[in-house]
């Protein structure tokens, strides 16, 4: 997946507050996923962590006071606000956000907040009735007006559920929040809205059993995240499944047969510009649902009679043909003749491209991290090895991203 944090360079504001120690696994996560982290830190944070730790995590020095030495070497806070492509201050105290909404420049975070023009992000970390009290919303208020990005804790669709009003925010979903930013900034997909449809469809029997396969659908997801990464805005449309996505979505349809993923998919393919169509969709769907469990002993062998379901990646073909400027992917999973199969349903389908690959590579197909991939176009075809799911999504968007330039 395209990492939207690598090369970022990051203003990392710790304050005096017990969530102090926290700022060690923000930097960890920061770093690990490529960005480059300042800390500066007020007085009262010096209390909780120590600068020596936090230096060892960013390999840089931490700024604390205006003068670095007793020789007169000083710290620019005006210089920080232009090198940073954000500023995150976490843990923020009440007193540190009173003194931002207010302009209390008495310390070198303050100082280093009004000078920054990057976007400022601040995750408040202090007791209950301190994060309820009039003045404290009130300042919240002020820096949301300002523009600031609030990450409150225990709310929003990026905010975990465990995390109870007042308390810090856990790291990973402080990280998530720059990650959505950052990518909703800018990108090879920005403006792009991408329908990627993923994982299995469960076609019923009876009220407990039903017709389904091994789809994980982490291709699918892995698709839709990258996509997200690029600046797209994505409509995703899942089957029965158990993983989720690392980015929230634009839109996400949460459905269980084949019937259901058609209707799902055609109506959301008007908005789209243009569509992945990575589910594993079931072929066939039981003739008639049992409206009670059938019980074993009282059918022995039975007969199943199934009937084809609506195929959506051709339904999606012949909407194409009258609307020029629109790309759509196809997949295929074969075990035999797998090109020929594949250039069959390309044409077959009005598909741009399609995505092949075979139950006969190893470490490739339903349930691995890992896929190897041919993409199959009308003028031919590329082939990739074997790589981490996350990785062959990349392949597929670049593919994505130099055909939506054609046929645009």
């Amino acid at each position: 997946m395209t990492n939207v944090l690598k090369g970022k360079r990051i203003v990392l504001g710790i304050t005096g507050s017990i969530a102090a120690y926290k700022a060690c696994y923000l930097i960890r996560g920061l770093i690990k996923r490529g960005a480059e982290v300042q800390v500066v830190i007020t007085p009262a944070g010096k209390e909780f962590i120590t600068p020596i730790t936090l230096s060892a995590l960013t390999s840089k020095p931490v700024i604390s006071e205006f003068f670095a030495q007793r020789d007169g070497t000083w710290n620019s806070h005006v210089d920080i606000g232009l090198w940073a492509d954000a500023m995150l201050v976490a843990p923020a105290t009440a007193s540190t956000i009173g003194k931002m909404a207010n302009g209390i420049a008495d310390n070198m975070l303050i100082t280093t907040y009004l000078s920054m023009k990057a976007p400022v992000f601040v995750a408040p970390a202090m007791d209950l009735d301190m994060y309820a009290h009039p003045s404290t919303q009130a300042n919240l208020q002020k820096l949301r007006s300002f523009g600031n990005r609030i990450i409150e804790p225990g709310t929003g669709e990026l905010a975990s559920h465990l995390v109870g009003k007042g308390r810090m925010e856990e790291p990973e979903n402080i990280i998530l929040n720059l990650e959505q930013y950052f990518a909703s900034q800018g990108g090879d997909l920005q403006g792009k809205t991408i329908l990627v449809t993923a994982g299995p469809t469960y076609e019923k029997i009876d009220p407990v059993r039903f017709i389904g396969n091994y789809s994980t659908g982490k291709m699918g997801l892995a698709l839709a995240d990258e996509c997200t990464a690029r600046g797209a805005r994505v409509i995703l449309i899942t089957g029965p499944m158990q993983q989720s996505t690392h980015y929230p979505m634009y839109k996400h349809l949460q459905v269980e047969s084949a019937s259901e993923m058609y209707q799902a998919a055609v109506e959301a393919y008007a908005e789209a510009d243009a569509a992945i169509m990575a589910a594993a969709v079931a072929d066939y769907t039981p003739v008639q649902v049992e409206a009670v469990k059938m019980k074993r002993e009282k059918t022995g062998n039975i007969t199943l009679p199934l009937k084809p379901t609506q195929d959506i990646a051709a339904a999606l073909g012949e909407l194409k043909r009258a609307k020029n400027g629109k790309v759509l992917v196809g997949f295929a999973l074969e075990t035999t003749d797998e090109t020929s199969n594949a250039e069959d349903k390309l044409r077959r389908k009005n598909l741009d491209f399609i995505v092949l690959n075979s139950l006969n590579d190893a470490g490739a197909g339903f349930g691995y991290d890992t896929n190897k991939i041919c993409i199959i176009n009308k003028q031919g075809k590329t082939n990739y090895p074997l790589k981490p799911k996350t990785e062959v999504a990349v392949d597929i968007i670049d593919y994505l991203v130099k055909t939506l330039k054609t046929e645009g």
